[in-house]
């Protein structure tokens, strides 16, 4: 068995809202791309990858020739034992983790339908029934921040992360943090997140201005060892995004002393195999784990949910259903959030099938 066959398609996802970050960065339509690997027995692995601009070091427009470099490495092998794959194609194309990942996403879809199995089983053995999931509130007025806060706890959330950052005001940034944080109550996680956006000073400011409240700081500098100042000037727990990407990176932060909470993010490692590794180490240095990734829809969160779903009893924090906040739906089968938490899809593999008829003609077919 080998396989035969790449498709790769290219479509819009676009935001339910315009999604405001700090510096400028938004989310309102954004390309996604969507991957199948077919062997010739007729097996499919399904996988998907969609940067946000001027996020990471990733963009929408290197996929499709990333994919066809890696054609070399994939038609013609056999896709079960997915890590030596994987290392082929490292040595094929260095780099470019982030389109890699939808490969590598493709890969174990095809290998857990193989098998009969789901991600869950082939990523350590399912230790949860559901997750919980975060609601991100876009950066907007601290009053509107507030109201979609209230509907989502009413929905059953009881995570929360507050964008920071837009107006470069530590002041509305404070009233952000704190106006949520008085919307859902005492008990739930709110984080404030300015996704590299803010200066030391900046950061500072806002938290020790918060920091009679129970409130967690997400990425708020650009380098780990700003984020773990602000982490020491303030006193508050912090969560690492953006600088976390490799071994190396989770180590440092680790010993910086800012690796409370850290999102594993699948574009940013390059899929589920180097996050598998990443989430051990992660484990043992004893932080709790944000599993995600970037954006997408149905396929790249099928993907987080079984590697959520797999990670270890005391080392999850949360989730994120990245396809609730977007259009359209790629997969029918795919499961939404249910008071708060969501499960990972039932069947092998992914457990998930895009609809052909939506995702219209391949952009690229190799044989």
């Amino acid at each position: 068995m080998k396989i035969s066959k790449i498709s790769l398609w290219s479509l819009d996802l676009t935001s339910h809202e315009t999604y405001y970050m700090a510096e400028g960065k938004t989310c309102d339509t954004v390309e996604s791309h969507v991957l199948c690997l077919e062997t010739d027995t007729g097996h499919q692995g399904w996988g998907e990858v969609c940067p946000i601009p001027r996020y990471l070091p990733a963009y929408a427009k290197g996929v499709p020739s990333a994919v066809s470099e890696m054609a070399e490495g994939l038609l013609g092998v056999e896709p079960l034992g997915v890590d030596a794959v994987m290392r082929s194609l490292d040595a094929l194309l260095p780099g470019h983790f982030y389109a890699k990942s939808i490969v590598d996403i493709a890969l174990w879809d095809l290998f857990g339908r193989l098998t009969g199995l789901p991600l869950y089983t082939l990523l350590g053995g399912r230790t949860r029934t559901d997750m919980p999931v975060y609601h991100s509130i876009t950066c907007i007025e601290p009053d509107e921040m507030a109201r979609i806060a209230a509907s989502a706890f009413q929905s059953g959330v009881r995570q929360f992360q507050v964008k920071l950052g837009t107006d470069a005001n530590w002041e509305a940034d404070a009233e952000r943090l704190i106006k949520v944080r008085e919307t859902v109550g005492s008990a739930p996680l709110v984080y404030g997140d300015w996704n590299c956006g803010a200066s030391r000073l900046h950061a500072t400011r806002t938290g020790r201005a918060v920091a009679h409240l129970d409130i967690m700081l997400e990425q708020p500098c650009k380098t780990l060892e700003d984020c773990a100042a602000v982490r020491q000037a303030t006193g508050l727990p912090m969560k690492i995004d953006e600088n976390a990407f490799d071994t190396v990176s989770l180590l440092r932060a680790s010993e910086l002393g800012c690796l409370d909470a850290v999102a594993l993010k699948l574009s940013k490692f390059g899929g589920l195999s180097v996050m598998r590794r990443a989430r051990d180490l992660c484990v043992h240095l004893g932080a709790e784990i944000c599993a995600e990734c970037t954006w997408g829809s149905d396929i790249v969160t099928a993907a987080s949910l079984h590697f959520a779903a797999s990670t270890p009893k005391g080392s999850l924090l949360n989730t994120c259903d990245l396809s609730s906040y977007v259009s359209p739906r790629l997969c029918p089968d795919a499961p939404s959030r249910n008071m708060g938490r969501i499960a990972p899809p039932e069947g092998a593999g992914l457990g998930v099938t895009p609809d052909r008829d939506l995702l219209g003609s391949p952009i690229i077919e190799l044989v």
